[in-house]
């Protein structure tokens, strides 16, 4: 570059420089600092043991997930069946594992989708160049946040499913590709459509209000004083000190929104059978009449057992949120 600055603002962009260096290493002394809080770690190792007994259910099951056994109808754990059999003969403890793959699918892709990629992008769009787009933005969020979020959820599952369902079938037809409906393709599209609404306005307004007191900074002034594209202030400047508020929102809301797919599923809007649900087992083993008192009283395994999960999840997820709003608050080190 040609263009040479004058000491002072050459001084303030080394101020930016050591900054964007120390973005990159805050996440190295976030997590010693992380290290040293026992109940936050404790989270963080339940969360991590229950995602990858769901990303490697395959290799961890006993049985195929749709699997019956008539002879064995509604049994207790044994050595076979560690977690016992349900009203099909299916094993228990297999189709927990798949369901918990299934939490961890849904909630990973509406992670990427909507708190991350789109919450992340409106927020730095409207907080940096306000005006006409920070409004639209903001007015959009506004609208979609009025209705009662489960309410939203559910429609959204109710009436987006048959016309996701009729535009995968007939793709299918007209390109011979088969299997993604069975796969569950479609049950995670839909799904990740219908939680889109409840993830992306908070981390949006988080964003766009740590955007706006950014944007008027010293090193940002003095990037683009010295001709640096706004990709780029965006990206290297303003994108590395909102990250650590950004990670501490999401924490908390991975517990909620897996918690937002088992009620889907237990309401039969989420994934449909055959494939493994938690909301779906949970959902079985409290069905209506005399096979619901019967599971309740004599087989409770068979509740208890998706149940513990779920509770486990969503408070593990807590738990580290609190921890990391310590380890991310100046003032509590």
């Amino acid at each position: 570059m040609t263009y040479a600055p004058d000491p002072q603002s050459a001084g303030v962009a080394n101020i930016a420089g050591r900054r964007t260096i120390n973005g990159r290493n805050q996440f190295v002394m976030a997590f010693a600092r992380l290290r040293r809080k026992r109940l936050g770690m404790i989270a963080l190792t339940v969360i991590c043991l229950i995602y990858l007994a769901g990303i490697f259910a395959p290799a961890l099951d006993t049985h195929g997930y749709s699997d019956t056994n008539l002879r064995k109808v509604q049994q207790g754990p044994d050595t076979e069946n560690f977690l016992g059999t349900d009203r099909l003969g299916r094993d228990t403890y297999s189709r927990l594992l798949w369901g918990i793959q299934t939490t961890v699918i849904v909630t990973i892709a509406t992670l990427l989708t909507g708190a991350l990629f789109l919450g992340l992008t409106l927020g730095l769009i409207a907080g940096y160049f306000r005006g006409a787009a920070d409004t639209l933005i903001a007015r959009i969020g506004e609208l979609v946040s009025a209705f009662p979020d489960i309410l939203l959820i559910i429609l959204l599952a109710a009436t987006v499913r048959p016309r996701v369902m009729d535009f995968v079938r007939s793709f299918e037809d007209s390109t011979g590709i088969s299997g993604l409906i069975s796969s569950g393709f479609v049950d995670f599209l839909v799904i990740g459509i219908a939680l889109l609404p409840l993830s992306w306005f908070g981390t949006m307004r988080l964003v766009r209000g740590q955007v706006l007191q950014l944007r008027d900074a010293d090193y940002v002034e003095a990037a683009r004083a010295m001709g640096t594209s706004t990709p780029g202030i965006l990206f290297r400047h303003i994108l590395p000190n909102v990250i650590s508020p950004l990670i501490v929102t999401v924490s908390f809301g991975m517990g909620a929104v897996a918690g937002t797919e088992i009620a889907l599923s237990f309401f039969g809007l989420g994934v449909q059978p055959p494939r493994p649900s938690i909301g779906i087992m949970i959902a079985e083993a409290t069905g209506r009449g005399s096979t619901a008192t019967s599971v309740l009283t004599q087989h409770p395994e068979q509740l208890l057992a998706p149940i513990a999960v779920v509770w486990l999840l969503i408070f593990s997820w807590n738990i580290l949120g609190d921890a990391l709003t310590d380890v991310f608050n100046p003032r509590s080190r």
